[in-house]
């Protein structure tokens, strides 16, 4: 039986080194990822953590970094306190030169087939992605309810 996976694909218009440092950059995530900052030095087989207000949300570590065409991190959200414990599932970030744009492709997967992480991840990406896409075009993320972000915190 394969697992779930989730996929998502935008096009933005940036260069790729922009988009890159939107992804790994703590004061840049902080902006689009409603208050979520994140912290690593991005080597491979380094942690990370994305933490809002010091509490941590996802933590992980870099699988992949090869700037700016590809990123990849495992991602446990069990760091909340939850029950019961998901397994580790993986994103990755595809980044695509396509003109004048970057074709960002963000698949999520190793997932658990009736897991949270699979509902929340499913909802919450879109809304981080388009808060990307928002900032980067016309410098401004996206105001969203206070309900909705909060889903966020327990993707």
């Amino acid at each position: 039986m394969s697992k779930p996976v989730f996929v998502y694909t935008t096009y933005i218009e940036t260069t790729a080194d922009k988009l890159w440092q939107a992804l790994t950059d703590g004061d840049f995530t902080e902006r689009y990822w409603f208050g979520h900052r994140v912290a690593s030095d991005w080597q491979v087989g380094s942690s990370y953590r994305f933490a809002k207000e010091g509490q941590p949300s996802v933590e992980g570590k870099v699988l992949v970094s090869d700037p700016p065409r590809q990123l990849a991190y495992s991602w446990d959200s069990s760091c909340s306190d939850e029950a019961p414990r998901e397994r580790t599932s993986r994103v990755t970030f595809d980044l695509v030169p396509h003109g004048k744009v970057i074709k960002l492709v963000v698949t999520h997967d190793e997932l658990d087939e009736a897991g949270r992480t699979l509902r929340n991840v499913s909802a919450g990406w879109p809304m981080v992605l388009a808060s990307l896409k928002s900032i980067l075009e016309t410098g401004h993320a996206l105001d969203i309810e206070p309900a909705a972000a909060k889903e966020l915190a327990h993707a």
